[in-house]
């Protein structure tokens, strides 16, 4: 993040969507918190944190130092305003985040706005989330419309997704070709397992895909249940924004074909989440080189570019929020691999990178992944597929929501 230390830092300077500059000279040219910080303290909180220099000029993109004479009362202000619940909604801030810099024979006052967690979102002004709240996008503070600040909420309270019961939903609206092939992979990776032998509702209730509610006095199939075994039409009944999409496309901007394989749920397979990563993962890695490496007398065909893709698609499948509007896409082309999924990174992405630390959007879709060996435990996933990509010479890019490869 840019930090101006002498005047010639200004020619590098450019507002971007974690860098603002605010003149924050006040009304008797002695400084003060300008009115706009506090949407852009909002906006950075809710996206991914931030940077703002007040007392830095900026004109027709030219930056130029104006500087605080009084930062101390600035500062006290600031703290101040943080810490009034009326003002905003919650405070991120440390000493450590308000450092004055010194330009020449000028100070200039340097705020390091965190990203806000899960359960510090919204971050809002005055006292109302609605009409209140703001995200940044590109270099300017943009207000949140009503559904991204009740989703927002939304995500402030419920630790996951996927464990709610679903009414009027059974188990006919499942597609037994689905289960029945996830109990097989089941019991080839874990033989003689006590699960194993259980019937099919039994084995639902141990997955996490049917669940009793004693305080309700209720039960039935699970959102995680449908979702990864489901069938049309009641997969788009439960989720009506549910869609999950697969594109190989050709590289070629002038080509008359969109694309040269699709797999999107079209009538002819379940739609499931299961069935979906089936048919996507072999298309995902039918060309990738397979050197000759022997491991105790066998080849071992699973490279680790093989399995930062398989990781890579399970994640796209699990972090997703499956009530968004946007659908899970994922892309192959010559370029390399893309996976978006709908919904707000629980974590920063830097805490997502260097691994350790995991926030699951639907924990139960994670653990019926994991008991068949997909998936990793503990935050472990991004840094493993970051390893086994880069570990071959090729590129990594996560943008928000979106994995790109």
């Amino acid at each position: 993040m840019f930090s101006p230390t002498s005047l010639e830092d200004l020619s590098l300077l450019r507002e971007t969507v974690e860098l603002e500059c605010k003149l924050a000279q006040g009304q008797h040219g002695q400084g003060e918190v300008p009115k706009d910080f506090w949407p852009t303290y909002s906006a950075m909180a809710n996206t991914h944190g931030g940077v703002v220099l007040l007392g830095v000029r900026e004109k027709e993109g030219v930056f130029s130092i104006a500087g605080i004479p009084n930062p101390a009362k600035v500062r006290a202000d600031l703290f101040n305003n943080l810490n009034n619940p009326g003002k905003v909604s919650t405070n991120l801030l440390t000493d450590a985040d308000v450092q004055e810099l010194v330009v020449g024979v000028k100070t200039v006052l340097r705020v390091d706005i965190p990203q806000a967690t899960r359960q510090q979102k919204p971050v809002f002004l005055n006292g109302q989330p609605l009409g209140h709240t703001y995200r940044r996008l590109n270099e300017g503070d943009r207000l949140c419309d009503g559904d991204t600040v009740k989703r927002m909420l939304a995500e402030q309270l419920e630790d996951s997704h996927d464990v709610r019961i679903l009414e009027g939903l059974g188990l006919d609206d499942l597609d037994r070709d689905s289960l029945r092939a996830y109990r097989n992979a089941f019991a080839v990776h874990r033989p003689g397992h006590p699960w194993v032998g259980l019937d099919d509702l039994a084995f639902l209730r141990m997955l996490g895909g049917w669940r009793e509610d004693k305080t309700l006095g209720r039960a039935g199939l699970t959102a995680a249940g449908l979702l990864m075994f489901g069938r049309w039409p009641a997969l788009p009944d439960a989720f009506p924004l549910y869609f999950v999409d697969y594109q190989e496309q050709s590289g070629k901007p002038d080509s008359p074909t969109r694309w040269l394989d699709r797999v999107v749920p079209d009538g002819s397979w379940s739609g499931n989440l299961y069935d979906f990563f089936r048919r996507v993962i072999q298309r995902l890695t039918a060309d990738l080189k397979v050197p000759f490496v022997l491991r105790d007398g066998a080849r071992i065909d699973d490279t680790p570019v093989h399995q930062a893709v398989r990781e890579a698609l399970v994640n796209c499948l699990i972090h997703a929020d499956y009530t968004d509007r946007a659908s899970v896409l994922v892309v192959k082309s010559p370029a390399g691999f893309s996976f978006r999924n709908p919904g707000m990174m629980r974590l920063p992405v830097a805490q997502a990178l260097h691994g350790g630390a995991s926030d699951f959007r639907n924990r139960t879709l994670h653990q019926m992944f994991l008991l068949i060996n997909l998936g990793e435990r503990a935050g472990s996933g991004l840094p493993k597929i970051r390893s086994g990509w880069e570990q071959q010479g090729h590129g990594l890019r996560v943008v928000r929501q979106c994995r790109a490869f």
